[in-house]
């Protein structure tokens, strides 16, 4: 039985994989933050290690949990947050926290791993975003931290070429999750827009959308739809660097290699 590592799987994308690769016949190892999370997924039968990504000590300590309950056969790097705003209300301290969980944290985890998967083969999944291709007004933060995945991403399976270690990019565009109601902790906390010069802004866009939600993108797919491209990537014999999840993302990639910078960003200020 292959075994797997999933993080943030309390909810949305990390848990349905984590449920899907289940009843796949993985062994899954799922990692959560808060303790009540932690005893719900070992009811459903699996392991279940806490992990703070934004916590280097957190890191060394499920790697080492993970590593001596047993081989294992792949990663799939999904927790990360949302900080909403625009990036002229950005502080350093704030970038920093997205950075150190979304970024930091998971390159860390990946890094701790590859020695085991230079031994006994491995696959490295990162969910990164329709935002690691095209970025769009009020999500910088996220933004970036997709845009750096991405990068870091490429160049690691460049790098791991000729190893037994696959890397792999999923790429979803709007997929329902409770992302937006687990982001606005971290935007009252870094941002004071009242103070801004766009508060009349935020007043009339972005309070409303993460505080009122008017229902599904046209767009959206359930979380199933990123777990049917997590399972694809981990069975394939040789996965694809990438693989694109909703239309958007699809739009997205093909927009950013065909139009110019002017017509990107006009493709991006209509969302």
């Amino acid at each position: 039985m292959k075994r797997v590592l999933v993080t943030g799987c309390s909810s949305g994308i990390g848990l349905d994989a984590a449920r899907r690769l289940t009843a796949e016949g993985w062994r899954v190892v799922a990692t959560c933050r808060r303790p009540d999370d932690l005893e719900a997924r070992r009811a459903e039968g699996m392991e279940a290690v806490h992990l703070e990504l934004g916590d280097t000590d957190s890191v060394a300590v499920c790697v080492k949990t993970v590593l001596e309950g047993g081989p294992l056969d792949a990663v799939v790097n999904n927790a990360a947050f949302a900080l909403p705003g625009a990036v002229e209300d950005m502080s350093r301290d704030a970038l920093r926290a997205i950075f150190e969980v979304n970024l930091f944290g998971t390159h860390d985890l990946t890094v701790r791993l590859i020695p085991h998967f230079r031994q006994h083969g491995g696959r490295i999944v990162n969910i990164s975003s329709v935002l690691g291709l095209v970025g769009i007004p009020w999500r910088g933060p996220y933004v970036a931290t997709k845009f750096a995945m991405e990068g870091l991403t490429d160049v690691l399976r460049l790098e791991m070429h000729g190893t037994p270690v696959k890397v792999v990019l999923i790429e979803p565009g709007p997929i329902t999750s409770r992302i937006r109601e687990n982001a606005i902790p971290h935007f009252e906390r870094w941002v004071d827009w009242q103070a801004s010069a766009r508060a009349g802004q935020y007043r009339d866009s972005l309070l409303k959308r993460l505080y009122q939600p008017s229902g599904k993108d046209r767009f959206e797919l359930p979380p199933s739809a990123v777990s049917d491209r997590i399972v694809a990537a981990l069975n394939a014999r040789n996965p694809a660097p990438r693989y694109y999840v909703t239309a958007p993302t699809r739009i997205s990639g093909v927009a950013r290699r065909v139009l110019s910078s002017r017509a990107l960003d006009w493709f991006a200020r209509r969302g």
